[in-house]
């Protein structure tokens, strides 16, 4: 459990898969928090989405697993929910557009009013601003080589 001035940060998402975008993020999102939980959306509508969510939570412990500051986890409830069962008192966003932000600042907004967990948004490098999960997902299944796209 979490101490009362430990500043933790949930970063939610579907990470599939999980991008170099997504752990530019992760890095980022240390320097300002205490703990990060990387938090694996599962999608009930969707047929085998909870399997798929927890291999990409797979993938994402493996990555950090000499990290201590970083917990990663599957979940199928309100982000809202999830952040308030383990004690994360922001939730951090990144973006890569305009349109990412509108949709973000909308979210954070209800969040707020659901919650007051106060969202963070931040903005993708210039240079990552291209790589998304649905890219390198087309792009794999047209045979190219994804592992530029991805985190090591």
């Amino acid at each position: 459990m979490q101490s009362n001035n430990e500043r933790v940060a949930l970063f939610p998402g579907s990470f599939r898969p999980f991008t170099i975008g997504h752990a530019d993020i992760v890095e980022r999102a240390l320097q300002l928090f205490d703990k990060v939980i990387v938090a694996v959306g599962i999608n009930r509508s969707k047929p085998g989405d909870e399997t798929a969510a927890e291999a990409a939570a797979d993938t994402i412990r493996r990555l950090y697993a000499g990290e201590s500051r970083i917990e990663v986890v599957a979940y199928s409830t309100l982000t809202v929910q999830l952040a308030r069962q383990r004690g994360a008192k922001f939730i951090v966003r990144g973006v890569r557009s305009v349109k990412d932000f509108e949709y973000e600042r909308d979210m954070a907004q209800v969040n707020a009013q659901l919650s007051g967990i106060e969202s963070v948004i931040l903005f993708c490098r210039p240079e990552l601003g291209a790589v998304s999960s649905s890219l390198v997902r087309e792009l794999e299944a047209f045979g190219e080589n994804v592992e530029p796209f991805l985190p090591k």
